[in-house]
């Protein structure tokens, strides 16, 4: 795993767009349906917008019909951690950056083999890096 990043809120406040900070350090989210890559299928590597680590890869990505980019496994082991989220009156897993502690989203025991587990990921946290040829 790559070194921790830590910033200040002023920091963060001045690297991300108002949306980006919402979701990301205020752990907030998106409509459905409204991202830019909910429907994105070119190969690649889905990284983090606020510090560039490698996430999700295009190939563990699938259509939930959830509205939000959804993948069945982090791009490797350590990309990801989670915790509790309570929030909402009911638990459920937060998904956070292993390397900036952005929220991400959460993730879900309902997801297709091999893992059946669904990350479903706010756009707005996540950048797009196409495969080279």
């Amino acid at each position: 795993m790559a070194r921790k990043i830590s910033k200040s809120e002023a920091e963060w406040k001045d690297d991300l767009s108002p949306e980006q900070y919402r979701i990301l350090r205020k752990k907030g989210t998106e409509p459905a349906f409204s991202g830019a890559w909910c429907d994105h299928k070119d190969p690649g590597s889905y990284i983090c917008v606020a510090c560039g680590q490698s996430l999700f890869d295009s190939d563990t990505k699938y259509d939930s019909g959830s509205g939000w980019p959804s993948f069945y496994q982090p791009a490797s082991e350590d990309a990801v951690e989670t915790e509790e989220d309570r929030s909402l009156g009911r638990v459920r897993t937060e998904v956070l950056c292993s390397r900036c502690d952005s929220h991400l989203g959460h993730v879900f025991e309902d997801g297709p083999n091999p893992t059946g587990l669904r990350y479903c990921i706010n756009s707005a946290a996540l950048d797009f890096e196409e495969d080279a040829e």
